[in-house]
């Protein structure tokens, strides 16, 4: 007699899952009932209608042919019942439930885009699913996919028209966001605004293609805001693209300027040799990390007299946008690190830079902005509040600020 220590599985090239198939069982018993009350209330309807006999003129007549119906457990097996009538009247049932042509669930769909951003190509979608719904997952291919992402398209649109006059807009980030493109011939260039309400929560402004970053691009980014009911923000925090705040001053006249330090430090340690950049930059931290707005003027004083003798073009580059990088000083202490640079935008187009870096090669130009759209909705539901929101209202009345203390008289201001 011989022994054999091998187990042999019935099924090795299918993975079994007796609580996946106890609820799949499950669910197409609970849907089958709630078809039959779905029929039962159909009849109800008929039961006046009588035949010359005196029977049902609207009776069942057996079950169309079983069709799977793909679910977040994987395919379940449906049957819908089939009404006649006796009196030649044509009547049709059909169920809201379990509509006609209907083989996947509406969460089921929506899942397909969504697994598109988060880094599975459309090619792959098929395999991926297969693991995730089982074998049977059938008509879920890249063209399911693609059809399924013109949804964006209509959404975007109706976002880029939804009104802005439900709450006002304190601060505002503004920069570009560029990606590259097969077969064209200039990168598209995203022009994004992001601005945070007098609550404190931060939502996605406009995501519009643009030519670069110029002033007409910008303009109509922002004239297009205004038509939608955004008042003036307080505070408006960007790079040193010369065509936004052109066009600021344009739609915008009354909004002060806050120059990111992030990049401006980058711009200056540019112009300055490897050597002396670390240097250098702890000279520019001192600035932008002073306590009061007097500090951070006598070290600006002093990273010019230090710096200007043998590399004058860094010196310019800094001194010239002086005033717009010191104006978080008469904002919330509370505030400042949020408005002091660009990092919102910086941080949530980090993974979406990484996605459309994947598929720049598969996406048209519509297509590149419609997914940033999508990524950036879905970054935004984890961002949380302005760090000191509740100061916000403060800002917004025209409470004065100095050094990030609140002033309570003339006195205290001029001091």
């Amino acid at each position: 007699m011989g022994t054999t220590n091998i187990v042999d599985f019935a099924r090795r090239d299918e993975m079994t899952d007796a609580l996946t198939e106890l609820l799949k069982t499950g669910a197409q018993q609970l849907i089958a009932t709630a078809v039959e009350a779905e029929l039962v209330s159909y009849l109800a309807q008929f039961t006046g209608l009588r035949t010359d006999a005196g029977h049902a003129a609207v009776v069942r007549n057996g079950h169309h042919p079983a069709r799977p119906f793909q679910t977040g457990i994987g395919p379940v097996s449906v049957r819908i019942p089939k009404v006649r009538s006796k009196d030649g009247t044509p009547v049709t049932f059909r169920s809201a439930l379990v509509p006609p042509y209907v083989r996947r669930t509406k969460t089921l769909e929506a899942a397909l885009p969504w697994l598109y951003l988060k880094g599975i190509s459309s090619g792959e979608m098929a395999p991926a699913l297969k693991v995730l719904l089982g074998p049977d997952a059938v008509g879920l291919s890249a063209n399911t996919v693609s059809r399924l992402k013109r949804d964006w398209a209509n959404e975007y649109e109706a976002w880029k028209g939804a009104e802005l006059d439900d709450e006002p807009i304190v601060y505002i980030w503004a920069d570009g966001v560029h990606s590259g493109l097969r077969g064209e011939d200039d990168k598209l260039c995203a022009l994004v605004i992001i601005g945070v309400t007098a609550r404190g929560k931060k939502r996605f402004l406009a995501i519009e293609d643009g030519v670069r970053e110029s002033t007409q691009s910008w303009r109509e980014v922002l004239l297009n805001l205004k038509s939608r009911g955004m008042n003036a923000p307080k505070l408006a925090i960007g790079d040193g693209a010369m065509g936004f705040w052109a066009a600021m001053d344009e739609v915008y006249p009354e909004t002060r300027h806050q120059r990111c330090w992030q990049h401006k430090t980058v711009n200056v340690l540019n112009c300055l040799p490897k050597l002396s950049q670390p240097k250098a930059k702890a000279a520019l931290h001192d600035i932008w990390q002073a306590e009061t707005k007097v500090d951070a003027e006598k070290a600006f004083d002093l990273f010019i007299k230090t710096y200007e003798p043998k590399y004058p073009k860094a010196t310019l580059c800094l001194q010239k946008d002086r005033e717009e990088l010191m104006a978080f000083f008469d904002f919330p202490a509370q505030h400042w690190q949020s408005i002091r640079t660009s990092n919102p935008i910086e941080s949530a187009f980090a993974t979406i830079r990484h996605r459309t870096k994947r598929s720049k090669g598969c996406l048209s130009r519509d297509g590149m902005l419609h997914m940033m759209f999508k990524l950036g909705q879905c970054a935004e539901q984890n961002w949380r509040k302005l760090r000191g929101f509740d100061y916000l209202a403060k800002v917004i009345t025209g409470v004065t600020f100095k050094d990030g203390i609140e002033t309570t008289n003339p006195d205290q201001i001029t001091a």
